[in-house]
């Protein structure tokens, strides 16, 4: 007995010692925002006595998972165990030691640059900056759309068009965004087509062609010196500099496109820009490229912000978002988005674009690489880099290559040599750790940038001269400049606006960004409780190896065992995704939500023609979809068939079946947000997948809501055949202010095969639709962040997040409920993460819209919901799992304060006109002004609650008046004064 009781305690021990030695710091109780205690104080304010009770009240039985969520397949030591963020940390770190850091001079569109340390730290690393949202509330996003406003004007001038836009995804699909502006202005003529430059970089030429034979147009590439316009053309594309680095004067070619009916576009280097002739004084009618030489690291691809711009003729017809300037209430200059009825979520299938997410974050890095530069600054890093090119080609003629440099270059010298010579110059690079191009078996290419120094500089002179002694940089002098030569030279003005010439000192630099940072409003200020978005917690632990150079300074094309690190870490992703989805295979292209619905498309698309039915193109969406659905839909080709939403708000499912009986011959597919639009779960989604697989179609999953499923449910088991992810939302990546952002597609094995390839590197499945983004794997610096989300969070912690987010959701729903009724609810009276409240009835009864309401939110320090989607007059919140209890508290007391001030207005109490919500919000200029003549109290304006006091935020401008910024569009800094 003695020993047995003596066994007892030593196990006893044991099993201390061991759950001591287990315990960690486990992240999700840091992630997941309302302690155990106060999940049980809600959930009895609910009604449950377990979070499982909740979620089998809201998740169908019959769509949940069959098994628990399992990372076993990644090969990870112990892969169901959450890891502390340390240990997260130090597994990245071990990834990134595999990448094998070489020179790159690759080029080809990505290169080596300087980040200038102040705006790593105080832009990209910074949580003020990246994690604010879209700035649709300019009223509190003031700082966000002057840098914006920076970014466009700085396009403007370098490309020498009066109009920018606020950034593209990147150079390539910016290019295919020409290419449909040009169709949508130019090309209703039967037969007209596309031409684009041989010249062009292969990934554009790619991604054009992917977007061209989706809308039936067919792509010419060729000589633009020789192409002669026999068959009509709607628009022409060529690269300046092109991929070979010749420098070329466009300006009788677009003469000829003009004559021809055609409009003309120009992918332009934006550093060239700094000496070279613009494409505006070439005559062109837009301009397209990457900013990434502006400060933005290569990072395997990305991100990085495209750009584009256009004559001002064309402004209505470009795409993506317009910041503009307005005026406010008090006739202060505001900035806001303009021009918005262009965008795909008013247009929807009439839209020529399905642009939702920008690069908002590295838009505004490179526009303040050029703000902290200045038009000087740029002048000498762009001539540098022609120096160094012109010392390289002044090497390689010493070494015996004579025709080097005999066309006028840039950064580019082509190098060309017998097939054994190549062989030898690319084996002596790769000794030497150096990354050249290989254009074909004769001809080497060698790319130069701002990193480059004079020993860089005598390495490569030295890989050339096969084992002979290369010529001392130092010794050397550069032929003439080609920007010297007056057909090339750049006469126009270059960033003259008094910004970029003000803030060259890092301490101007660093009050002015700082400045910026508190105009607006972002999750470190307070919850941004905006439905169908997922604004969650973005962990600094994630973040930080977003700019760790193991991973910042890969050149996507360099050889793949350099990336030994970076494509364990796709792989591992890529399996993590497939086993939440429930699919067999995951693309990581696609580099937004948008572009995921769009590739979705494509592959559903070349999965019927496999099969010999190319004819199925009709696309069966809910009306209750959001914008970029039926705008993909569009882009893919199909045809738009609309299916009717019940009362309840869940799709009508004898209208579904109508509808896909009545096109059963030529049914591609079915879009489906799920949970819906509407924040519920419908019950009908089984048979919803299997009415619409009867009649021959696919079923798309818009991964939009997937916070509501990882770990419950899995869209791959019930009965959808693809799905797209939001890594910036479901996944813990930051919206960045409205980006960057990731839209992996997940597959099941029969789509497998049409995953998208790319030219440069060998990707997708053997059947692949073509490239749908500049890089291989889209922005990959960005996977990180969800990786470390994934593996701290654990397959536990991801189900439970899932959870908290439902009972938070219904939390908010059953407080507001009784002031601002919810619109649509599940079978058993709940919400899946999100729910839409109900203003119509209080905009009759007392004329309050729910405008008023989202600009009152910001005198209480709140970001509005949702406003009016998917349901004009409504508010659609999602409050996320990260919010903590206290926080949902203040916004629910801030909402029922709101209701009680519309009250007073429907009592008669408030004026009609003139009250606290048609005034909001109040700034602190209104406020301190001695002739206050409101019929409210100053503090009733600026402090309607106690805790609003501590926590106060000032929006900068007061109601923004769109209507007049439409009317009168300032788009650059120029007429900002």
């Amino acid at each position: 007995m003695k020993r047995r009781t003596r066994y007892m305690e030593f196990m006893a021990h044991n099993k201390a010692v061991t759950s001591a030695l287990d315990f960690t710091d486990a992240f999700s109780s840091r992630h997941i925002g309302p302690r155990e205690d106060q999940k049980a104080e809600m959930l009895r304010f609910l009604g449950f006595s377990s979070m499982d009770e909740l979620t089998g009240a809201t998740v169908p039985n019959r769509i949940r998972a069959v098994r628990p969520l399992g990372f076993e397949k990644t090969g990870l030591p112990d892969a169901n165990h959450a890891r502390t963020e340390a240990e997260a940390i130090e597994d990245v770190r071990a990834l990134g030691r595999k990448n094998g850091l070489r020179r790159s001079y690759i080029g080809a569109g990505f290169y080596g640059t300087v980040t200038p340390p102040v705006i790593l730290r105080n832009i990209l690393e910074n949580p003020g900056w990246y994690t604010q949202y879209t700035p649709y509330q300019a009223e509190i996003a003031q700082g966000r759309l002057e840098a914006l406003l920076n970014f466009q004007t700085m396009v403007a001038s370098l490309t020498g068009l009066e109009v920018a836009n606020a950034s593209m995804l990147d150079d390539a699909t910016a290019a295919a965004e020409a290419m449909n502006m040009c169709f949508s202005v130019k090309g209703r003529q039967k037969g007209s087509a596309f031409f684009i430059s041989e010249k062009c970089f292969p990934h554009t030429i790619a991604v054009v062609k992917t977007r061209a034979e989706a809308i039936g147009v067919d792509v010419m590439v060729g000589n633009h010196e020789t192409f002669r316009f026999d068959r009509p053309a709607f628009g022409v594309l060529v690269q300046y500099p092109g991929v070979d680095g010749v420098v070329n004067d466009f300006s009788a070619f677009f003469e000829k496109a003009h004559q021809a009916g055609a409009l003309a576009a120009v992918a332009a280097d934006p550093l060239a820009l700094a000496l070279y002739k613009t494409p505006g004084e070439m005559g062109a009618d837009a301009a397209v490229g990457s900013m990434q030489r502006f400060g933005l690291p290569m990072g395997f691809g990305g991100p990085h912000a495209g750009y584009f711009a256009v004559k001002d003729a064309y402004k209505r017809q470009m795409p993506g978002r317009i910041v503009g300037v307005s005026k406010d209430s008090d006739g202060k200059p505001a900035i806001r988005l303009a021009l918005q009825t262009r965008e795909q979520h008013i247009r929807r299938e009439k839209a020529t674009s399905n642009i939702c997410t920008a690069q908002v974050l590295t838009a505004v890095a490179s526009g303040m690489y050029a703000v902290y530069h200045g038009p000087e600054g740029l002048r000498r890093i762009a001539a540098r880099v022609h120096l160094l090119a012109g010392l390289l080609v002044e090497g390689l003629r010493r070494a015996g290559f004579g025709d080097a440099g005999e066309v006028p270059f840039f950064d580019t010298v082509f190098v060309k040599m017998n097939a054994s010579r190549s062989d030898e110059v690319m084996r002596a690079a790769a000794a030497r750790g150096i990354n050249l191009r290989r254009a074909d078996q004769e001809t080497i290419s060698v790319s130069l940038d701002e990193t480059v120094s004079e020993k860089d500089l005598q390495d490569v002179l030295e890989v050339f001269c096969a084992g002979k002694k290369a010529a001392e940089v130092s010794g050397l002098a550069a032929p003439r400049p080609s920007y010297a030569d007056a057909r090339f030279a750049r006469k126009a003005s270059l960033l003259s606006h008094e910004i970029f010439n003000s803030h060259h000192s890092e301490t101007g630099f660093v009050r002015y960004v700082t400045r910026l940072q508190s105009r607006d409003l972002s999750l470190i200020n307070s919850m941004t409780p905006l439905g169908s978005c997922t604004m969650k917690l973005n962990a600094a632990a994630q973040m930080m190896p977003v700019t760790w150079p193991e991973f910042t300074a890969l050149h996507p094309y360099a050889p793949l065992e350099q990336a030994a690190g970076f494509m364990e870490l796709v792989r591992r992703v890529e399996l993590m995704l497939a086993e939440i989805t429930g699919f067999d295979a995951v693309t990581l292209q696609p580099n937004a939500g948008s572009q995921g619905e769009y590739t979705g498309l494509m592959i559903i698309r070349k999965y019927h023609q496999s099969r010999g039915q190319g004819h199925r193109n009709v696309c069966l969406i809910p009306g209750s979809a959001h914008g970029t659905n039926p705008a993909s839909a569009a882009m893919a080709g199909m045809n738009i068939v609309v299916v009717a939403c019940d009362k309840s708000g869940n799709i009508e499912l004898s209208d579904l079946k109508a509808k896909a009986d009545q096109h059963r011959a030529e049914l591609s597919c079915l879009m489906v947000t799920y949970p819906s639009t509407h924040g519920v779960f419908e019950e009908d989604i089984r048979e919803i997948c299997e009415t619409v697989h009867s009649c021959g179609g696919q079923v798309y999953m818009d991964g939009a809501n997937m916070n509501a499923q990882v770990g419950l449910c899995r869209p791959g088991e019930f009965g959808a055949d693809l799905c797209h992810l939001n890594l910036h939302k479901t996944f813990a990546m930051p919206h960045g202010g409205g980006g960057p952002g990731l839209g992996p597609v997940a597959v099941a094995k029969h789509l497998a095969p049409f995953l998208p390839g790319h030219p440069e590197v060998r990707v997708g499945g053997e059947k692949a639709i073509g490239a749908v983004a500049a890089a291989p794997w889209g922005s990959p610096s960005l996977l990180p962040v969800s990786y470390i989300y994934m593996i701290t969070m654990g397959p536990v912690g991801l189900k439970n997040a899932t959870e908290a987010a439902i009972l938070n959701a219904n939390y908010v729903a059953r407080k507001l409920d009784p002031h601002f009724p919810v619109l649509y609810k599940g079978a058993h009276g709940l919400v899946a993460h999100e729910c839409i409240v109900d203003l119509r009835k209080l905009k009759d009864q007392t004329g309050i819209e729910v405008e008023d309401v989202a600009k009152r939110l910001m005198d209480y320090g709140f970001h509005a919901p949702t406003v009016s989607f998917p349901v004009a007059g409504t508010l659609m919140i999602e409050p996320t799992e990260s919010e903590p209890l206290e926080e949902l508290d203040r916004f629910c007391e801030a909402m029922i304060a709101i209701r009680a001030e519309i009250e007073e207005v429907a009592a008669g109490r408030a004026d009609k006109n003139n009250n606290v919500l048609k005034n909001a919000p109040h700034t602190a200029e209104q406020i301190a002004r001695d002739d206050w003549s409101r019929p409210y109290s100053r503090e009733k304006a600026v402090y309607p609650l106690p805790w609003v006091r501590e926590r106060k935020f000032w929006p900068y401008v007061s109601r923004i008046d769109n209507v007049y910024g439409d009317r009168n569009l300032k788009g650059v800094r120029q007429l900002f004064g």
